[in-house]
């Protein structure tokens, strides 16, 4: 019989949307992809002829289990370019994906019973890897007519003896939030340790993301070249984290996952260093596909209170259509063969919303919003007859 832990696990429901979605696309339908967040753009050429040299030169065997010494330094240079912080390579590790770097950051840090302090909306599977690691996620809701931002008083309140750390997210999925550095600051001076999930660092619009280490060093910041290098299948994260924690953190990758993959490293080696340009015309044209998105939601007569800065997504209230996300996701996607993401897989918070990703071509977006408008049309006319 399955482990009680695995059946209690709850879904992750967009990977249930996409797999719907997949079946209907082997129909011989065409889908309009808007639920994942997986940019459609290729990776730049310059981190895929490092990773194939690499795998040519024979770099294909075990690393040491906390990264590559050159990609480890790579990444604290970044953050002194970035953020104007000075991180001692020793301090950063590299892992199989930021997903990877949330779950030895939750084991290394978290006793059973311990809580993690999350927001609500939040990222969808912050919840399940807090549990996994044996400690108990704690919500606190923010509001879109607050700008989906931290009320600090009402965090300050939230915390008790049992909490052993805050995890904020900025820019933020699903929100597009971003935290303004007073308040980041404000929440570094809490008490508990902070973790910074910062994967859509880079991909802002407004303003400029600001990172936890300027704040404190009381914090494990996480990240990876997913999101913003256009590397999903890569698996490439990584993360920094307090000095004491290294060593604990070492045997934790040396059990469960040994190391980092050789050649994937080299090539985010490359990626930190040598595709600045590429980013920026990648966040150029996710800045297009931003202004589409939006235009055209609104066009459909949704009221967007709180535009996203950054990441790219859009949450969207959709209550004036039906107040159960995840049947109003799979409806359109039947109906209208338009993917888009339930707001309930994002926490009780996110119930009458729905994210949409505009991690697609204009094209794409395009063709979502006008099968959209005959899909809302056709769902009002159903309604009033």
């Amino acid at each position: 019989m399955p482990s009680k832990l695995s059946l209690d696990i709850s879904p992750f429901f967009v990977m249930d949307v996409l797999e719907r979605a997949k079946e209907i696309e082997c129909e011989g339908n065409s889908v309009i992809h808007f639920e994942v967040g997986e940019p459609d753009l290729p990776t730049p050429k310059v981190i895929c002829d490092k990773a194939i040299e690499s795998i040519n030169l024979g770099e294909t065997k075990y690393t040491p289990s906390l990264g590559i010494p050159e990609l480890r330094e790579a990444i604290t240079e970044s953050f002194n370019e970035n953020y104007g912080v000075r991180v001692s390579p020793d301090r950063a590790v590299v892992t199989l994906g930021s997903s990877p770097a949330l779950f030895i950051t939750m084991l290394s840090l978290l006793d059973r019973g311990d809580e993690v302090i999350i927001t609500d909306p939040h990222y969808a599977c912050y919840p399940q890897i807090i549990k996994i690691a044996g400690g108990v996620p704690k919500t606190l809701r923010i509001h879109e007519e607050e700008g989906f931002q931290i009320d600090i008083k009402a965090l300050e309140n939230a915390i008790t003896k049992r909490t052993k750390a805050i995890l904020i997210n900025s820019p933020s999925n699903p929100t597009g939030a971003v935290l303004g550095p007073n308040l980041m600051k404000e929440i570094s001076g809490l008490g508990p340790y902070i973790i910074s999930d910062e994967i859509y660092h880079g991909l802002v619009y407004e303003g400029k993301a600001h990172s936890i280490c300027e704040f404190t060093e009381k914090a494990f910041v996480v990240n990876g070249m997913s999101k913003l290098y256009s590397m999903t299948g890569w698996r490439l994260g990584y993360f920094v984290a307090p000095d004491e924690f290294i060593r604990p953190i070492q045997k934790l990758q040396q059990n469960l996952f040994i190391s980092p993959n050789p050649f994937v490293q080299r090539a985010g080696v490359v990626a930190l260093k040598q595709a600045k340009e590429n980013v920026r015309d990648m966040v150029q044209t996710f800045a297009e596909r931003r202004k589409m998105m939006i235009e055209g939601l609104k066009g459909l007569g949704f009221n967007i209170r709180s535009e996203p800065k950054g990441a790219f997504y859009v949450f969207v209230n959709t209550m004036g259509l039906s107040n159960n996300s995840h049947k109003l996701a799979f409806d359109m996607l039947e109906r209208a063969h338009v993917a888009v993401t339930p707001g309930i897989d994002f926490g009780q918070g996110g119930e009458g919303y729905l994210r949409f990703s505009y991690a697609t071509s204009l094209e794409c977006i395009e063709e979502g919003i006008r099968r959209l408008e005959k899909y809302i049309k056709k769902n009002k006319s159903d309604n009033s007859s």
